[in-house]
């Protein structure tokens, strides 16, 4: 299917919005192949501009690339931030609303989750971090500090640890049904139940769901 297809240059394009045109553009080529299969020159053209006017934005398809991924860890962070709520109403429940946060916006978004968790495309020069990336994994931190004050402390898990394991249990399950290994299975489970049962389990061997102990230690 041609990537031209259900995408329309907006009538308001100046000169002004032409890096997000072009962004949209790149999210529309990422959709139909993947990070690596386009070209500067066929975003400009999908975008309806000159094979020129890209370079005044970006140095090369690496950079545009590395802008795609930066702005969607932007939106990442902020969607992530509002589930979180500042662990309101409790922290379990906005833990919750944290989870099917991040799935939504793999699912949402899933040119911009390709690019983000990409090797080498999350940003333009090697070694550098993505500030938004960062504001995403703290989010996790918070949540992931919040759970466990309810722990003695000599029981408490190192808290960035524990944030790794919540953010690759969840980027397993996105990727996963992203690239339509589980719907071939034909997993009876959606991807929001999978990650809920999977942190569930997770809680519980911490010791943070209520009575989690008492209900591990019956026979």
């Amino acid at each position: 299917m041609s990537p031209d297809r259900g995408w329309r240059r907006p009538h308001s394009y100046h000169h002004g919005n032409l890096k997000e045109v072009l962004l949209e553009a790149a999210r529309k080529l990422i959709e139909q192949y993947g990070p690596a299969g386009f070209s500067l020159t066929e975003a400009a053209r999908l975008a309806g501009v000159s094979p020129a006017a890209p370079y005044r934005h970006f140095r090369d398809r690496d950079a545009l690339l590395a802008e795609v991924a930066r702005s969607g860890f932007e939106r990442f962070a902020a969607r992530l931030d509002m589930a979180w709520n500042n662990g309101i109403p409790t922290p379990l429940s906005a833990f919750e609303n944290l989870g099917r946060a991040y799935l939504a916006f793999a699912r949402d978004e899933p040119a911009s989750y390709t690019v983000m968790f990409e090797a080498g495309a999350a940003s333009a020069t090697a070694g550098e971090t993505i500030p938004a990336a960062e504001r995403a994994f703290d989010v996790l931190q918070r949540a992931a500090a919040a759970l466990c004050r309810s722990l003695p402390e000599n029981e408490r898990p190192p808290i960035r640890l524990m944030s790794l394991h919540v953010w690759a249990i969840s980027h397993g399950v996105a990727t996963l049904f992203a690239q339509g290994e589980l719907q071939g299975r034909k997993v009876p489970m959606s991807p929001d139940e999978i990650l809920e049962s999977a942190m569930l389990i997770y809680l519980k061997g911490l010791g943070i769901l209520p009575n989690a102990k008492a209900t591990v230690a019956q026979p």
